[in-house]
């Protein structure tokens, strides 16, 4: 009975994966070349917004269980400092990079964080398959005209998740709004007794007067014989606040020491990707990969002087090579 009721379970949100997005929007609405050039415009102007300095608050809730028996957990709400840079932009890519300031005993330590990537009219995104794997999935072609993709990827420039979608104005608010996703795990729950395997997800971006939101829409879904079987509702709202009273220098000091680096480390992730369909590689609960930890130590190294960059690019490129496969 079980087996069943997780087979239709599954089969029900597989289908709301493939159809919802598809049936809610459609294809972008015909444009004349100056409003779709006007649209453009928008896009890009919204999405470069993001970049600047700020205060993040972190505030996540568990509510609906799907799961019969399943207490969701206590919300929990964190925060921190957190300077978001154009490292990239050609037009229709532009490149976000996230660090995170921190107090180290009264001297500033900077973490390398996430990175977001904004592709318009994507003909593929690299998608989450399930532990471990990334996958090249083709974006529907009628869905791609005035569309933006997001990929996200992990502190060490490994993959985490993208989704593509439509940026516009809703009650005099501007959003975008992702196609139903995949992701694996964030730390908070990597590192408990799982009972959970990732997360099936919608993401929201928002600019606010004072900076902007992002929104996520969770259900936390477990692996289970046949298919995935939906445990718990998460709701996630990050809020990105506009200030700058921290030290704000470190993060640009760290990126103008180890941006050479981390730019060879993103072009052999993309040559791995582009070879093999797709990336595969061990996740780690406490850093995402395998390889994290070390590659994030070596860009530290290289801002305390003690490693050559060219020798932590060559031993970054030898730890890709090794640790991923073929899908």
């Amino acid at each position: 009975m079980k087996l069943m009721k997780t087979t239709i379970a599954s089969s029900l949100l597989a289908l709301a994966m493939a159809a919802s997005p598809a049936l809610a929007d459609g294809p972008v609405a015909e444009r004349s070349g100056t409003e779709e050039q006007a649209s453009f415009a928008a896009d890009r102007e919204t999405i470069l917004a993001m970049a600047g300095d700020y205060r993040v608050r972190f505030d996540m809730q568990e509510s609906t269980p799907w799961r019969e028996g399943y207490e969701p957990l206590e919300r929990k709400i964190s925060g921190g400092h957190e300077s978001v840079r154009v490292i990239e932009d050609t037009g229709t890519r532009i490149v976000l990079q996230h660090l995170l300031v921190v107090d180290a005993g009264g001297t500033p330590m900077v973490i390398k964080h996430w990175r977001q990537d904004w592709e318009y009219e994507p003909a593929r995104i690299l998608a989450y398959e399930g532990p471990g794997r990334w996958a090249w999935e083709e974006v529907p072609e009628r869905m791609r005209a005035g569309r933006w993709a997001q990929t996200v990827w992990q502190v060490d420039d490994s993959p985490r998740y993208a989704g593509w979608g439509q940026w516009e104005t809703t009650n005099g608010v501007r959003r975008w709004r992702s196609n139903w996703t995949q992701r694996p795990l964030a730390r908070r729950d990597a590192v408990r007794n799982l009972v959970y395997d990732l997360y099936a997800a919608i993401n929201r971006h928002q600019l606010t007067p004072d900076g902007w939101i992002h929104w996520q829409d969770n259900t936390k879904m477990d692996l289970v014989e046949g298919g995935e079987e939906p445990v718990v509702q998460e709701y996630v709202l990050n809020t990105y606040t506009r200030f700058a009273d921290y030290e704000v220098s470190a993060a640009d000091e760290y990126w103008a020491a180890t941006q050479g680096y981390w730019q060879a480390v993103r072009a052999e992730w993309d040559r791995v990707a582009q070879a093999r369909g797709g990336i595969a590689i061990e996740e780690e609960a406490q850093t995402g990969t395998v390889i994290s930890a070390e590659l994030l130590g070596m860009g530290d190294d290289i801002l305390s002087g003690s490693l050559p960059e060219a020798e932590a690019i060559a031993r970054a490129v030898t730890l890709i090579e090794e640790h991923t496969t073929a899908l």
